[in-house]
C-alpha cells in the first residue's frame, strides 16, 4: 500500500521537503535548535532523527503552515500578469517548512508514534484541512490558475509543464473552488470536522488493535505453532509486561495469520472474534459513530460540488474515471470469484466431516483447513517452506537482487543515519551508472505503535525544481523473532516485500522537473500497478533461487518443494478474490450514500451491502470490516479500494508482455522503467498504459492468474 494522497489533495505537496525557505516571516517565532527549521544537512536531506523530539512537531507545523499560507497570498496578490512561472511554478516552490516537518509526522505517527504524537494528530488535523482549504478554495488564486488554464494553448509549454496547468485547474476545480462563498463556507466547516474525525479514527484503531489482542495462558493451546512462533509470543508477553503468557497481537486484516496453524479450535474462535469485534465494543476505542459520521459528511460534500455522491466525485480524476466503468470492471471478477470460494468451502467441508468435527465451517476454521486441503492436494507444509525465506537474504538476494537484474541499481547498506527505531535499516541507492538515486529505509516488524499493514512513502521526494532526490521508506508488520533467532517469514511476507518495494521503485525512479506530479504521485488505481508488478518477480525463476535458500545449510530450496507452491499458486483464491472484493463493495456502498440518508447503522449496513452486491458469505468475511477499515477511512483509498483488484488488471497484463519478450532482461526492465515507474503523472494513465502495451488492459491474464479461467 501506498499512503499517498492521504490527505485527499494537500498530500500532493506535503510529500515533498526541499531546501531552506526563502524569507523569514512565520519561522521567526520557532528556535533556532528546531530540526524543521532549515532543510537536513544529511545525505539526501535525510531527517535527522537523533535531533528531532515530539516537541518539537507543533511549533514547526504551526509556523509552517502559517508560512506557506504566506506564500499562497504573496501568489495570489501578485499585481502582474498571471504566469506560469508567478503563480504554478511558485506554489511548487512553496510550503517547505511545513512539508519538512509533515513528512516525518507522518512517518512516525504511522510507524513509530506516542501518546503525545497521538494527542498532536488529532488537535493538529483540522488546522491541516483548514491549510488546505485557505489554498484551494482562495477564490484570487483560483482566478489566476484558470487565466493560465484558459490561455495554456499560447504558452507554448513542454508537455510536463502543460501537464501541471491541467493537473492545477482539476485540482482546485475538484476542491470547490468554483463554490459560492456560502458552499465555501460549509465545505470548510464539512473538511475540518472530517479531518478531526479521521484522525480520532486512526487511533481508536490502534488503541482497539493493541487492546484486542489476545492473551494465552495455556502453551497447550498453542499447538500447531511452530517453536520460534511460540517464543516470539512469549516475548511479546514479557515487553506487555505479562511474563510467563503468551501475548497474539492484531494486525489490521480480518482474518489473523495465527489462525492458519492453531489446532485449539476454542482458541481460533476466540482470536477471530478479537480481530472482528476490536472496534465495536462500546468503548472509547469503538470507531463506529467517527465512521458513520465520515460517510455522511462526504456525502454532503459530494453534495455540496453537485455530484450524486462521494465516489462520483472522487473518481473524476482516476484511471477508471467513474463508478458505473469500476462495477463494470468488478463484475467481471465478482460472480467467478464468489463461485470458486464457495467450491473451496465444500472441499474443506467435507474434510471437516472426514474428521467427525461435527460442525460447520466458520471464518475462524477457514484457514486452518484450507491449509490441510492444501497439504492434502499439493503436500505443501508451509512450515516446510519458511526456513527458505530469511527475511534479510530475501531483501538483499531477492528483492535487491530483482532491482538489479531488470534496472541495473546497486545498493549499498548505510550505518552512519541516524534511524527512529533500532530495527529499521538504511540503504543508498545508485543507478546503473554509479550515480546516486536515493536512499531507501526498511522498517519490517511489529510493533504496538505502529498502524498495521504495509505500506510505502517519501521522506524526502524527488524534484528537479527543488534539487531534490528520494527518500523512501517501506513499512511492514512481520513478527519478529526471539533475542538471536532468525527471522523466517511466510511467503505471503516475501510478496509483501516484492510489492512494498515495488512501490519504492516508483519513487526511486520519479524523474520530474515538477513535485506535484512527481512518481509515485499518481491516482489510487495507477499507483498499486508498480508495486504489484513487482511481486510476479518473486516466484520467477531466476530471482526465486538466488534467495530461497535454507537459512541454516545454505541449500537452494528442492525443486519438487518450488515446484509444489507453482502448482499451489491458485490455491484458495476463491477465498482471497472474494474477501479483498467483499471490501471494495463495501467502500463503495458507503461511497454512494445520498446525502439525505442519514446516519446508518453500520452493522446493518455492511450486512445489507454484502448481500445487495451478492457478496454475503457467512464463511467468507471481507478483508476489512468497516470498523477497523483503515484505508476508506484514514489512508485515502475512499472510493478506492477496488484500486488493488484493478492494479491487479494491469500488473498481470503487463507481465504478460514481459514474458513475451523475453521475461527478465535488462532491456524490458529499462522499458517498463522509461514508460512506466519513470513518469509520474506526466501523462493520461490510459495513455501511458496503452503505449507501453500496446492496447487496453486485459483482464484474462488476471482471470487465469486466479484460477478463474484455463491456464
Amino acid at each position: 500500500m501506498s499512503k499517498y494522497n492521504s490527505w485527499p489533495l494537500m498530500a500532493v505537496l506535503t510529500i515533498f521537503s526541499s531546501c531552506m525557505d526563502k524569507g523569514n516571516k512565520s519561522t521567526s517565532n520557532l528556535p533556532a535548535n528546531n530540526p524543521f527549521l532549515t532543510a537536513s544537512s544529511l545525505p539526501y536531506q535525510a531527517p535527522a532523527f537523533d535531533k528531532i523530539k515530539d516537541a518539537d512537531f507543533k511549533p514547526a507545523l504551526q509556523a509552517g503552515m502559517k508560512r506557506w499560507l504566506e506564500e499562497i497570498s504573496e501568489i495570489a496578490d501578485n499585481p502582474d500578469v498571471p504566469t506560469f512561472e508567478n503563480t504554478l511554478v511558485a506554489m511548487e516552490k512553496s510550503g517547505q517548512l511545513y512539508n519538512r516537518a509533515n513528512n516525518v509526522f507522518n512517518l512516525l505517527t504511522g510507524a513509530n508514534t506516542t501518546p503525545e504524537l497521538q494527542k498532536l494528530q488529532e488537535e493538529i488535523a483540522p488546522e491541516q484541512a483548514a491549510t488546505e482549504d485557505a489554498i484551494y478554495l482562495n477564490s484570487k488564486l483560483f482566478k489566476r490558475v484558470e487565466a493560465i488554464y484558459n490561455n495554456r494553448a499560447g504558452l507554448k509549454l513542454d508537455a510536463e509543464s502543460d501537464r501541471l496547468v491541467a493537473y492545477y485547474y482539476e485540482r482546485f476545480e475538484l476542491a470547490g473552488a468554483k463554490l459560492s462563498d456560502a458552499d465555501k463556507a460549509a465545505m470548510k466547516k464539512l473538511n475540518g470536522e472530517e479531518a478531526s474525525l479521521t484522525a480520532k479514527f486512526t487511533n481508536q484503531v490502534l488503541a482497539a488493535n493493541k487492546a484486542g489482542s489476545v492473551t494465552v495462558d495455556n502453551k497447550a493451546q498453542l499447538a500447531g505453532l511452530a517453536q520460534s512462533e511460540i517464543d516470539g509470543l512469549a516475548q511479546n508477553a514479557k515487553t506487555n509486561k505479562l511474563d510467563g503468557k503468551w501475548l497474539i497481537s492484531l494486525q489490521n486484516t480480518t482474518q489473523q495469520p495465527l489462525l492458519q496453524s492453531l489446532t485449539d479450535r476454542s482458541l481460533r474462535e476466540k482470536l477471530f472474534n478479537a480481530s472482528w469485534t476490536r472496534a465495536e465494543k462500546s468503548d472509547s476505542n469503538d470507531t463506529r459513530k467517527s465512521i458513520v459520521r465520515i460517510a455522511q459528511i462526504r456525502a454532503e460534500k459530494a453534495k455540496l460540488m453537485g455530484f450524486a455522491n462521494y465516489a462520483v466525485w472522487k473518481l473524476k480524476d482516476q484511471m477508471a474515471k467513474t463508478p458505473e466503468a469500476v462495477n463494470e470492471f468488478l463484475a467481471k471478477l465478482s460472480s467467478a470469484a464468489t463461485a470458486k470460494a464457495k467450491a473451496e468451502a465444500v472441499d474443506i467441508q467435507k474434510l471437516i466431516d472426514q474428521q467427525k468435527g461435527g460442525f460447520k465451517l466458520q471464518p475462524w476454521d477457514w484457514n486452518f483447513y484450507a491449509e490441510q486441503v492444501r497439504k492434502q492436494r499439493y503436500n505443501l507444509d508451509n512450515n516446510e517452506v519458511k526456513p527458505y525465506f530469511e527475511l534479510n537474504n530475501v531483501l538483499e538476494n531477492g528483492v535487491f537482487y530483482a532491482a538489479t537484474q531488470l534496472y541495473g541499481i546497486t545498493f549499498k547498506e548505510r550505518h552512519d543515519l541516524p534511524l527512529y527505531q533500532k530495527d529499521v535499516r538504511s540503504f543508498e541507492v545508485f543507478d546503473k551508472d554509479g550515480s546516486s538515486l536515493g536512499l531507501f529505509y526498511c522498517d519490517y516488524f511489529k510493533r504496538d505503535n505502529k498502524q498495521g499493514g504495509a505500506w510505502m512513502n517519501n521522506m524526502v521526494g524527488q524534484s528537479k525544481l527543488l534539487g531534490t532526490k528520494p527518500v523512501i521508506y517501506n513499512v511492514c508488520n512481520f513478527n519478529k523473532p526471539s533475542a538471536g533467532q532468525p527471522a523466517l517469514i511466510s511467503f505471503s511476507d516475501v510478496i509483501t516485500m516484492f510489492h512494498e518495494f515495488g512501490h519504492g521503485l516508483h519513487g526511486l525512479f520519479a524523474n520530474q522537473q515538477y513535485p506535484s506530479l512527481s512518481s509515485p504521485n499518481t491516482a489510487r488505481d495507477f499507483v498499486e500497478f508498480p508495486s504489484q508488478f513487482n511481486e510476479n518477480w518473486a516466484m520467477y525463476p531466476g530471482v526465486f533461487k538466488h534467495y530461497a535458500v535454507h537459512y541454516q545449510t545454505k541449500a537452494p530450496m528442492p525443486q519438487a518443494l518450488v515446484d509444489k507452491i507453482k502448482k499451489a499458486a491458485t490455491f484458495n483464491q476463491g477465498y482471497a478474490l472474494t474477501e479483498a472484493l467483499a471490501a471494495a463493495e463495501l467502500d463503495l456502498q458507503w461511497h454512494t450514500l445520498d446525502a439525505n440518508a442519514g446516519l446508518q447503522d453500520v452493522d446493518k449496513f455492511e450486512l445489507a451491502a454484502l448481500k445487495k452486491t451478492n457478496f454475503y458469505l457467512p464463511q467468507v468475511p471481507p478483508r476489512y470490516r468497516s470498523s477497523y477499515f483503515l484505508h476508506i477511512w484514514s489512508n485515502g483509498y475512499a472510493a478506492g479500494y477496488y484500486a488493488y483488484a484493478w492494479t491487479q488488471m494491469l500488473d498481470h497484463d503487463a507481465f504478460a508482455w514481459f514474458q513475451e519478450n523475453g521475461g527478465l532482461t535488462r532491456a524490458n526492465g529499462q522499458r517498463f522503467r522509461d514508460m512506466i515507474l519513470s513518469r509520474g503523472n506526466t501523462i493520461e494513465y490510459g495513455k501511458m498504459y496503452r503505449d507501453f502495451r500496446g492496447h487496453n488492459p486485459d483482464i484474462t491474464p488476471l482471470l487465469k492468474s486466479q484460477g478463474l479461467l484455463p491456464q
